[in-house]
């Protein structure tokens, strides 16, 4: 069985690839019916989309309605507040992405995900003003979203049917971050710091600074590409046992269709 006390999540970084369609998927299977299969074989799923675009409420709903009662989605936060604006001067930006949709998943919503590029390097000021703004709470965010500009008239979503918590993820790529007083901020502010696996194409940061843990596995040998071993898998299941929190899992070595076989191998040894 999964952990009592800490749940753990298992699932990808997102769910449309065209080479999935031939291999993954079963033949026939139309694409709008992708996530409702792959929900049924993991546990949670990382919206990647809302990185590149932000989204619209209508599509976080149908994502909600297609996935079972007790299944969680990260969101991945957009990118231009993460790699165009670098967390600079960003209040606007914030409300716009919490009004998009985001909170049309409920209790469905999980971690939001800020994925920093590797350019960027470790500004504690800018740092600890981002992470302040940060909401913790559905009714935070709501009340967030009410602030967005005149861009998002008539596409926003700005009601909650419960006051929630909201939890927050890192994910930095800079050798600066490996500074303590990084990880004693994101502690002070509950955020989570990712432990990515990027087959070495940036820093592995291992630190637990917050009430739950999140994991991005990017490839094994080869980013993006490599498959996960099943001692590797092995490996990450004995690592995810031993944190004893809440953990979310996500594999993104999609490009040659790894990432929901290795998601499903993970899940089996963790209820093992």
């Amino acid at each position: 069985m999964l952990l009592q006390v800490a749940r753990v999540r298992v699932g990808t970084s997102g769910w449309r690839y065209p080479p999935w369609r031939t291999t993954f998927y079963p033949k026939g299977l139309p694409q709008r019916r992708e996530l409702e299969h792959l929900s049924r074989q993991v546990t949670s799923i990382e919206i990647n989309g809302s990185f590149y675009a932000l989204q619209r409420p209508e599509n976080y709903r149908a994502w909600a309605a297609e996935t079972p009662d007790d299944f969680l989605f990260s969101v991945k936060a957009p990118r231009f507040i993460t790699h165009m604006k670098q967390l600079r001067e960003v209040e606007t930006p914030l409300a716009n992405f919490f009004a998009s949709g985001v909170l049309a998943l409920g209790a469905k919503l999980g971690p939001v995900l800020w994925q920093l590029p590797p350019r960027m390097r470790l500004d504690p000021d800018r740092m600890a003003t981002f992470l302040a703004l940060l909401p913790r709470t559905s009714t935070a965010a709501a009340a967030l979203a009410v602030r967005h500009d005149e861009r998002m008239e008539g596409r926003t979503l700005l009601e909650i049917d419960a006051d929630r918590p909201l939890r927050h993820a890192v994910e930095v790529r800079n050798e600066t971050f490996r500074d303590p007083a990084f990880r004693e901020l994101l502690r002070a502010h509950d955020v989570a710091l990712v432990v990515a696996d990027s087959a070495g194409q940036w820093p592995r940061f291992d630190d637990v600074t917050a009430d739950f843990c999140y994991v991005r596995l990017h490839g094994e040998g080869e980013l993006y590409v490599g498959g996960y071993t099943p001692d590797a898998l092995d490996g990450w299941a004995a690592t995810v046992r031993g944190w004893d929190r809440d953990t979310v899992v996500y594999f993104d070595n999609d490009a040659k269709v790894h990432a929901p076989y290795d998601a499903i191998a993970l899940l089996d040894r963790l209820r093992a």
